[in-house]
């Protein structure tokens, strides 16, 4: 929100050193102290000279580009005059204009000197609207006459049409609505600083109107709240359209960020600046009979502001007239009543919308506006009338038109609900020893009526407060307003037996050790195409499909982290970063198939649900295990002198799912394995026990082509929920070795079709205790063997704790190992 200076002293009063900037950083300091998040400081970059003048004369010079430029006589002060060259023709002699000086600098920044140009020397330049800054207009200069000025020659512009004007911005949360508005921050600088605050909705002298009809008829309330509680329409007729809005307005609009349309539009963004009221006006003309609010029937259409037809939801609270649908309530008005440049008679509404309807419209039909903005956070619902009839004033005075009786007046808001204070509540929660008198002027100034209770307070919040709630809201506006610095700066002493859960210190622990390993990690979007899921799971598999997509190519929850970690992959691949090892850790979705999920209503705010309400909720939403999958491109080592580059590829995978095994306390079973988007001969499954909980290998050549990586792309995905439940958070020392390790080969020869994995299994279980370890270190196919067999070689360390073994001894248990594996797989030494 941002908030021109100029238009904040009309309530409160700010004062001024003289230096612009200072005051609006000073006014900035004022709203942090209570609460208010400040942001930037706007204004027009513009600086003088820059002047009115009048046209004493010209001659039009064609030019030999088929161009007509003014070679201008303009007087800038007494007895000044100047040569000006001016390529626009919509003015005439003694017509008053804006003169940027030589010296002056223009929005651009652009800055004015004296120059040579079409034969002349151009001593400054007329201005037009956008070059000041005043709006789009660029057709021609700006006549300082259809702004209904006639200043003195030599004044200085500036001023004149509030350019000098800065603008402080805020960040507005979602809690605090009223802050979107000039009378609320107004209201907000008044309790920083302790300055009257002079109410602009009570400055109005509301006029009522009567006899236009008005239905509101909502049969399918969200949460059992009617969708509309008040709505107030006013007719203004004759007006002039072609009025331009006046200078003031257009930099008052322009600092706030709302770019000036046509007078009748700026007004109603004026005041729903200025009050917080959104504003619509409709062309009275073109509304057959009454108005009716109503919500939409299935497949209903309507036409909004923006040219876009809009298919209805039966959720979406529309304005109807007899024609049909003629906007969406609270968020855009139809096109089919637009205000237009024949329009002479206005209907002005000024309403009060429900916010989680208007909320839910505007999500649907990703149509933010500065009207739904509003009623999603809380719009005061009794500051309609004195909008409405701010507009009329506005109307009658700037388009010259006439306030009719014609209109309707209908509120239905509920009151406040009083709110129990106890005696002490403030004091225990907040930590600090309030006085009553100061617990009870902070919420007088901020609007609140008080009844004294024998144990405490009834407070009933004022209207352009929704969010005060409870007596937790109530405590943090007495912090807020006496001033958080009463609040002591101590640190909380953690309460002992407590600390991050072990599945917290297992995904920790795993991304710490990943890092350390070289692999960088992100985070991709949950939300993969139908395709995407098929690719992984099969085309069978179940999938969640979103109801309102970001993209509608993209609409599905994922069932594997893999397709995001391609998509990210392939960006970095892209941008030339050919060596690239990534990881994710997050949540996957995996429905039941034919189950339906999200029917549960989702109760209201404010309140606890009930177990049963929460056992719903959680039963509406799929099983959410939590993955970690890795992805590596490129070498692992770079070609460099005297050493050839090492790809990266599945034994790479492996190792990092052994890796994270280790920090998660299991002991992965690896054995070959099918997936549809892997290399068929190099997918490894992995197991813990009997427990499937990922697998390891590399991407089919065809689909990593597909999305434009490399033809090599190793990946891992392990289920981190089964890793960490089958895991153990004990910390087993390893033995300490106290004699030397005796070392033995072993190559053995099976069928193709035996794994690996089985054969060193077996060879371990056959050699006894004494085999330390096995390493597979390789897998031959070849000249040599029999077609259809491979031989495996096994790397075996051998060790007894109480002596040092004999190579008889070793020899033995390799033969142990070899005898059980003959047996068992059919394995033969290879000579």
């Amino acid at each position: 929100m941002r908030i021109p200076l100029s238009w904040l002293r009309e309530f409160v009063d700010v004062p001024s050193s003289g230096d612009p900037a200072a005051d609006a950083e000073a006014v900035h300091a004022a709203l942090v102290r209570v609460g208010l998040e400040e942001e930037e400081i706007h204004g027009v970059a513009l600086t003088g000279p820059i002047v009115v003048g009048q046209v004493l004369e010209f001659v039009d010079e064609p030019q030999s580009n088929g161009k007509t430029i003014r070679w201008c006589q303009v007087l800038t002060g007494p007895n000044e005059s100047r040569g000006i060259v001016c390529g626009a023709s919509n003015f005439a002699v003694g017509d008053k204009v804006v003169v940027s000086l030589p010296g002056a600098v223009l929005p651009g920044p652009f800055p004015i000197s004296a120059r040579k140009t079409y034969g002349h020397v151009s001593d400054g330049m007329i201005a037009s609207a956008r070059e000041l800054g005043l709006g789009d207009e660029h057709d021609g200069i700006l006549r300082l006459a259809t702004l209904g000025l006639d200043p003195e020659v030599g004044t200085d512009a500036i001023a004149l049409l509030g350019l000098d004007d800065l603008a402080v911005e805020i960040n507005v949360t979602p809690d605090r609505g009223y802050a979107l508005s000039i009378r609320g921050v107004a209201r907000e600088y008044s309790h920083a600083t302790g300055v009257p605050f002079r109410d602009p909705a009570l400055a109005v002298s509301p006029g009522q109107g009567s006899g236009f009809d008005v239905a509101v008829r909502d049969d399918a309330p969200i949460h059992g709240v009617p969708g509309c509680d008040a709505f107030v329409t006013r007719v203004v007729r004759g007006i002039d359209t072609e009025r331009p809005t006046p200078s003031w307005m257009i930099s008052r609009l322009s600092l706030a960020g709302i770019r000036s349309i046509s007078l009748v539009v700026d007004i109603t963004n004026y005041v729903m600046l200025e009050l917080g009221q959104p504003i619509h006006a409709y062309d009275l003309s073109t509304l057959s009979g009454g108005i009716t609010v109503r919500r939409a029937s299935k497949g209903e259409k309507v036409v909004t502001l923006d040219g876009q037809t809009r298919t209805l939801h039966p959720e979406d609270l529309l304005i109807t007239d007899d024609s049909g649908p003629i906007g969406l309530a609270g968020v855009m008005g139809g096109a089919s009543t637009e205000i237009s440049s024949t329009s002479v008679d206005v209907l002005i509404e000024a309403a009060h919308f429900e916010a989680v309807s208007i909320a839910r419209t505007s999500r649907r039909h990703k149509l933010p506006s500065e009207a739904s903005r509003r009623f999603v956070r809380g719009v005061d619902p009794l500051v309609a009338e004195p909008a409405a009839q701010r507009v009329v004033d506005l109307l009658v005075e700037l388009a010259r038109g006439t306030a009719d009786p014609l209109g309707s007046l209908w509120i239905d808001a509920p009151k406040p609900a009083p709110i129990h204070l106890a005696e002490g509540y403030v004091d225990a929660l907040v930590g600090v020893d309030y006085s009553l008198d100061e617990i009870t002027e902070s919420l007088e100034v901020i609007g609140c009526t008080l009844a004294v209770e024998t144990d405490g307070w009834l407070i009933t919040p004022p209207s352009w407060r929704p969010d005060l709630v409870d007596a937790p809201s109530l405590a943090e506006e007495v912090a807020r307003i006496v001033g958080y610095d009463r609040i002591p700066a101590v640190l909380p002493i953690a309460p002992p037996g407590r600390g991050l859960t072990r599945p917290q210190r297992v995904r920790r622990a795993v991304a710490d050790a990943l890092a350390a390993a070289g692999l960088t990690e992100v985070l991709a979007y949950p939300f993969v195409s139908a395709a995407e899921n098929a690719l992984i799971d099969g085309a069978d598999a179940a999938s969640m499909v979103l109801a309102n997509a970001i993209d509608s190519e993209s609409a599905r929850l994922r069932r594997s982290l893999l397709p995001g970690l391609t998509r990210i992959a392939h960006r970095n691949v892209s941008r030339g970063l050919t060596d690239v090892a990534l990881f994710e850790l997050g949540a996957v979705f995996h429905p039941e198939a034919g189950r339906q999920y999200g029917t549960a209503e989702v109760p209201p705010g404010g309140a606890r649900p009930s177990d049963q309400v929460l056992a719903e909720l959680a039963a509406s939403i799929p099983d959410q295990p939590r993955y970690l999958a890795a992805i590596m491109i490129g070498d692992r080592r770079p070609k460099g002198i005297g050493q050839s580059a090492e790809p990266r590829g599945i034994a790479d995978a492996l190792e990092a799912a052994h890796a994270v095994a280790s920090v998660a306390g299991v002991t992965l079973r690896v054995e070959r394995g099918e997936h549809p988007a892997l290399h068929p001969g190099r997918t490894a499954a992995l197991w813990v026990g009997e427990t499937p909980v990922g697998v390891a290998g590399e991407l089919l050549p065809a689909i990593a082509v597909e999305r434009d990586l490399p033809r090599r792309v190793a990946v891992l995905e392990l289920d981190l929920d089964a890793l960490t439940a089958a895991g153990t958070s004990e910390i087993i020392a390893g033995r300490i070795a106290g004699y030397p390790a005796a070392t033995q080969d072993l190559s053995v020869v099976v069928d193709e079709s035996v794994p690996a994995g089985a054969v060193r299994d077996t060879v371990v279980e056959g050699a006894g205790e004494l085999l330390e370890s096995a390493t597979i270190v390789d897998d031959y196919r070849g000249t040599g063997l029999e077609s259809g067999t491979k031989s495996i070689t096994l790397a075996l360390r051998f060790r007894a704790d109480d002596r040092t073994l004999t190579a008889a001894e070793a020899t033995e248990a390799k033969l142990a190992g070899l005898a059980l594996a003959s047996e068992r797989l059919g394995a033969t030494l290879r000579a």
